[in-house]
């Protein structure tokens, strides 16, 4: 089966990697002790090109994460034609620390912080290549660190130690993780030696890169198991047994401190928050409408032990993820009783708040979802699938989009794309999503919640002729079929919402 090239990060690195900016320092960054607030923080600025250069619909985006409500939430707007550009961003701390881009050159990003009910500027001005030459912020920041930060945590990603990989499958439980604890040290000195940032962000970064070496090396014992083993077994068709644990391996849960309330500033908290609440092994019950204080009952008999405390902040905020998943995963918005449970428990508090605000939101998007539909084409030959389709949706626009549980930038994009989705509910328009089984299939039924339209789960066959046929080396990738099922675009990465809908619409 051809490799689907698709970058298993962080959804809020993966665009980031390659960052590589060059400016003088100004003074230490400071990270903020921050709050829990539903406020809102604007971002205003200018880009500045060089003249004689022309370059059209010139966008700025910026990914704002909300560790309330459990959501990266992306903005993107055009600059106008003197470049200047303004973003008013819903944020749930007092100051949250954010990712900035244009698509000018998407790779090269920039650390910014934003404070709740302030304003902050920030003018750039690029060269003929497009790279940044200048940046000027207000309030003021430290250059490196804004420059940098992206940059040395994609370094620590991509980092390959220079110890031997061992067998760990065949290990005690306690040697694999003091094994992994032992090697996290090395990534971590990658920006404890990096001379041009502040010791505000080294140990931004300590903070930020434990929380995703453990969210994806750790979390999930199986599956590093089954990885260690192909990596250090030469016999592929042995099958490794692996041991089972149970919920005391998840132990070291009380190495994080998980009250400190640093956390709200952790761009990764939120992912890791998801891997908690999901765990099988630690099997939190969903919230549902069972009343607060029951569910946290049951939630510390599962926990308390594990993170080694009873009470604080922290439980708060998993309570406040739990209706997250709800309204961000399935698009579900809140029950009359779910709304009397979160007033009851936290009256007109700022949790409260986060959480009707989002279903507010989530509430407008809902009218507008499609129910889901799975598809059943196991009896259908690969050479068939889209032919299968098309006939299904005759006389209809249909797009196409290839996607997998797993990969970020998928998730991403149709996230990015539920309010442009949500204008065509009334026009001759039919989503179809294809996946494979490299998504889990519970996990993808749980994804699809809140997805809606056409589902389909291919098996590998039917999946690499659709690849290969198409020329498609990663995904996300999309097909675009008129009404008369004529290809009449196909394409890889999503563009803009504008640039879809403008597909969309001139097809129609």
């Amino acid at each position: 089966m051809k490799k689907i090239q698709s970058l298993k990060l962080s959804l809020y690195y993966v665009f980031s990697l390659l960052l590589f900016l060059t400016v003088k320092p100004s003074f230490a960054m400071q990270i903020d002790t921050t709050a829990i607030v539903a406020g809102t923080a604007k971002l205003t600025g200018q880009v500045t090109i060089p003249k004689g250069v022309s370059k059209d619909n010139i966008y700025v985006k910026v990914t704002v994460a909300h560790p309330i409500s459990g959501e990266f939430v992306k903005y993107s707007v055009i600059t106008d034609s003197s470049g200047k550009f303004s973003i008013d961003a819903d944020v749930e701390t007092t100051t949250s620390l954010i990712h900035f881009s244009t698509t000018l050159n998407p790779n090269k990003s920039l650390l910014v912080k934003l404070k709740s009910g302030e304003v902050t500027n920030l003018d750039m001005t690029y060269n003929s290549g497009f790279d940044i030459e200048k940046f000027n912020i207000t309030p003021q920041m430290n250059q490196n660190d804004m420059s940098r930060f992206y940059n040395i945590m994609g370094n620590m990603i991509t980092y390959v130690p220079a110890r031997k990989l061992e067998p760990l499958y065949n290990k005690s439980i306690e040697y694999f993780l003091n094994y992994n604890k032992t090697g996290l040290s090395d990534y971590l000195l990658i920006a404890k030696n990096d001379t041009l940032i502040s010791e505000e962000l080294k140990s931004l970064l300590h903070d930020e890169f434990r929380l995703f070496f453990y969210k994806g090396a750790i979390f999930d014992y199986h599956k590093a198991m089954i990885a260690n083993f192909s990596n250090t077994n030469n016999n592929k068709d042995e099958k490794p047994i692996i041991q089972k644990i149970d919920k005391s391996y998840y132990r070291f849960l009380r190495d994080f401190k998980l009250n400190d309330p640093k956390y709200l500033r952790l761009p990764t908290f939120l992912e890791f928050q998801v891997k908690v609440l999901e765990n099988e092994t630690l099997a939190i019950p969903k919230i549902d409408e069972t009343d607060i204080p029951t569910w946290l009952k049951n939630v510390k008999g599962i926990l308390a032990d594990l993170v080694g405390f009873s009470d604080g902040q922290y439980y708060d905020i998993l309570v406040a993820n739990a209706y997250g998943r709800q309204l961000t995963e399935e698009l579900r918005p809140l029950t009359e009783k779910q709304k009397e449970n979160i007033q009851n428990y936290w009256g007109d508090g700022e949790i409260a708040k986060i959480l009707l605000r989002k279903n507010q939101k989530v509430a407008e998007l809902d009218k507008f979802k499609s129910p889901v539909v799975i598809n059943d084409v196991s009896s259908i030959t690969p050479e068939r699938v889209i032919e299968t389709i098309l006939s299904k949706h005759k006389g209809k626009v249909i797009l196409i989009d290839l996607w997998a549980t797993w990969c970020a930038p998928c998730l991403e994009a149709m996230q990015r794309f539920r309010p442009a989705k949500a204008e065509f509910h009334d026009k001759d328009v039919v989503f179809v999503y294809l996946t494979n089984h490299s998504s889990e299939p519970k996990l993808w039924e749980e994804k699809i919640k809140g997805i809606g339209s056409q589902q389909y789960y291919l098996d590998d066959k039917q999946w690499e002729y659709i690849m290969t046929k198409f020329e498609f080396e990663y995904i996300p990738s999309y097909l675009l079929y008129d009404k008369k099922g004529t290809l009449n675009n196909k394409f890889s990465a999503f563009p803009e919402n504008d640039e879809v809908k403008k597909m969309l619409n001139d097809i129609l």
